[in-house]
């Protein structure tokens, strides 16, 4: 409770943690000196600007910890580190061709680009908090990847088969949803950082929904909640990966969105879009078409979480947010004509800001929750 309090609200004194947390002074200050022993926390020196005596300010420390997040997508992997305070201490993002290429190679992939994150902030004199990976598909709570259509996956066991390409290391190894870890990224690093009810469409080889509900993220009985990709849409429409028809992902994913305009493949996607974006750019009208169609079929899938979880913002995320100047204008009108409360709900379509690596940014994020939930590292 102290720690998430001074995160949020830092700098502040022992009598401001005690004041807003109920704890009595004393307890506080034990606390308090506990997390500094640990260096979860330090102090910063004497603050002038109150009524009465200086006081104390205490600030997050968490220097000496790291927290890695990863991401296995159709055509890249991707890693992120930050500590405690959530900086950044590295940023990578490589190559891969996840279709077909089968789950061992991602495993001995992933694997490599972990212990090289791992290296590097142990160089640093940091001590790993844990490594959380982002997959774009079900993941059960033990880290079984139950279906990740977009790579051909089906009942893979990526955490166990991950740890035990990593030596059975001494820190957690976790597996989550692409998009639980993006909006999770979002609810803590974003643009709209601790709102409590946010959505976050990913824009990748699929389309998953990453879901805020009064500040917790939702994920259903098993794990399995989001799956908006896979809501059937346009019952004439083309036939998704799933072996279903008409579903959101084969209408608007990005893989669809690509060949409408003459891309065939995913594994080159960023430099497709990058390509679509000079083309809209340059108005070509059918670029723009396919743009505002895309609009509509995102406005649509958006309406069906405005009226079923009632978010205040939904993120375009992934490869949709370089698109969104031409998206987001259609999209709104279509979430507006499709949402049943007044005003949408008071619902928001706009881009995250965070870019291609929020999912990893979001695993490390998901690691850090752990620790604001009381797993703290040992002093």
């Amino acid at each position: 409770m102290v720690l998430r309090f001074v995160r949020a609200h830092a700098p502040c004194s022992r009598a401001d943690i005690a004041a807003a947390t109920g704890l009595n002074k004393t307890t506080v200050s034990s606390l308090v000196g506990e997390l500094i022993d640990r260096r979860l926390l330090r102090e910063t020196g004497l603050t002038e600007h109150r009524i009465g005596r200086p006081a104390t300010m205490i600030v997050v420390d968490g220097s000496p910890y790291a927290a890695v997040g990863l991401e296995i997508s159709t055509d890249y992997l991707a890693a992120v580190a930050v500590d405690l305070r959530g900086e950044r201490l590295l940023t990578w993002r490589r190559s891969f061709t996840g279709q077909g290429a089968g789950s061992s190679k991602a495993v001995a992939a992933v694997a490599t680009l972990a212990r090289r994150a791992v290296a590097r902030v142990r160089d640093d004199g940091r001590e790993v908090l844990g490594i959380n990976v982002g997959v774009p598909g079900l993941v059960d709570a033990g880290g079984v990847v139950r279906s990740a259509t977009s790579l051909g996956w089906r009942d893979v066991g990526l955490r166990d088969d991950l740890r035990a390409a990593l030596g059975n290391p001494d820190y957690p190894v976790a597996v989550e949803n692409d998009a639980n870890l993006a909006v999770l990224a979002e609810y803590r690093y974003g643009a709209h950082a601790g709102v409590a009810n946010l959505a976050y469409l990913t824009g990748q080889a699929g389309i998953g929904a990453g879901i805020i509900s009064d500040g917790r993220l939702l994920r259903g009985a098993r794990g399995f909640g989001g799956e908006i990709g896979h809501l059937a849409i346009d019952p004439a429409g083309p036939t998704c990966p799933c072996g279903r028809t008409g579903c959101l992902e084969a209408v608007a994913g990005i893989g669809a969105v690509l060949r409408k305009l003459g891309h065939d493949s995913l594994v080159d996607a960023e430099i497709g879009v990058a390509d679509v974006v000079r083309r809209a750019q340059q108005r070509e009208p059918e670029v723009l078409a396919v743009l505002t169609q895309l609009g509509r079929d995102l406005g649509h899938g958006a309406s069906i979480l405005a009226n079923l979880v009632n978010p205040e913002v939904v993120l375009l995320g992934g490869y949709y947010a370089p698109l969104a100047p031409w998206v987001i204008e259609v999209a709104t009108a279509e979430l507006a004509a499709r949402t049943v409360a007044p005003q949408a709900g008071g619902a928001r379509i706009v881009a995250s800001t965070l870019g291609y690596n929020a999912t990893a940014t979001g695993g490390a994020a998901g690691v850090l929750e752990t620790v604001d939930s009381g797993r703290l590292p040992t002093a």
